[in-house]
């Protein structure tokens, strides 16, 4: 076996590898570094054991502590229901009218509503309720399916096209997609909607349409398009809209309607947490909100357009009306 050159100017042996004349030396690592070392090979050892840690064909080691942060984790929401559970179990037999009058009850409702409003509804209406364009505004007291404490609570149960039975349906045909009306009566009808919201509109182009909206749209928006809240149809004479309100947009809509989906959160929610959040959404929108008028032989949920005002129930999470 050869002898290990040394380099002449430290004495240190060469490990034989060189690079652009520079050598490389053999020198030991540093003994606090090894310490260090060795001493984290220990921990990780006796953490293996103590802890679950290795994956298994069924599972995993539980380590000898048994420790689990899923079960602290369940433990925790469990003290804390308990410590809502007196609370809870008087929202739940309380109406909402009553929960509304009481103030101990209305703060907790807007407690626990604004938590609940946070991990399930905010994706899609915002942080507030301020909503976006396709995600109704939950704060302006604008409503398509009724903004009372009863129609809120209905969306929230059911959802709108959200496949539960109850959910409430309503779906504007698409005009000009479909081919039910040509391109230009499409253009017309754009100009007719604008001056409905009292802008500035062509006069040919409304006079046209009127027969057009009277024949294609009254039965849902009205004849004169404040729209009917019973079948979800918006108010097109207001300066709310969902889905915008430039011509474009507008054009958009009665061309390919657009009809967001809602989902049904009483699959997901305790009454007592859909109840929170219905009077969240009411008190932060004001708390007015017409009723909801009975739904006449004259205007079909399958004919309601969904392109102008904001509803109230798109309180929850994934929806947008």
């Amino acid at each position: 076996m050869s002898e290990r050159e040394r380099d002449d100017h430290s004495g240190v042996e060469t490990t034989g590898h060189e690079w652009d004349g520079i050598k490389e030396l053999d020198n030991p690592l540093p003994r606090w570094w090894l310490i260090v070392w060795y001493a984290c090979i220990a921990v990780a050892i006796v953490y293996w054991v103590l802890f679950p840690a290795w994956p298994t064909l069924t599972g995993y080691t539980p380590g000898i502590l048994g420790q689990s942060d899923r079960v602290n984790v369940a433990n925790d929401i469990k003290a804390l229901d308990a410590q809502r559970g007196a609370e809870g179990v008087m929202l739940e037999k309380a109406s909402l009218e009553q929960i509304e009058k009481t103030p101990n009850l209305q703060a907790f409702a807007m407690a626990e509503g604004q938590a609940i409003f946070g991990n399930n509804c905010a994706p899609c209406h915002g942080q507030g309720g301020a909503g976006g364009k396709g995600y109704a505004n939950l704060r302006d007291d604008v409503w398509l399916w009724g903004g009372q404490l009863a129609d809120i609570e209905q969306t929230l149960k059911y959802g709108i096209r959200s496949g539960h039975p109850l959910a409430r349906v309503s779906m504007m045909p698409s005009f000009g997609r479909d081919g039910l009306l040509k391109p230009q009566e499409v253009n017309d009808l754009t100009e007719y909607v604008v001056s409905l919201s009292h802008r500035t509109a062509s006069p040919g182009a409304v006079a046209r349409a009127a027969p057009i909206f009277a024949a294609q749209c009254a039965a849902c928006h009205g004849p004169d398009g404040k729209g009917n809240q019973a079948v979800g149809a918006p108010n097109l004479t207001d300066s709310d809209w969902l889905y915008g309100s430039d011509r474009r947009s507008i054009h958009d809509q009665i061309w390919a309607a657009k009809g967001g989906v809602m989902p049904a959160w009483i699959e997901r929610l305790s009454p007592a947490q859909i109840k929170a959040v219905a009077v969240y959404v009411h008190v932060n929108s004001g708390g007015s909100g017409q009723a909801t008028p009975a739904l006449t032989s004259a205007a079909t949920p399958t004919a309601a357009a969904t392109d102008n005002t904001v509803s109230t129930t798109t309180a929850p999470a994934p929806a947008a009306q």
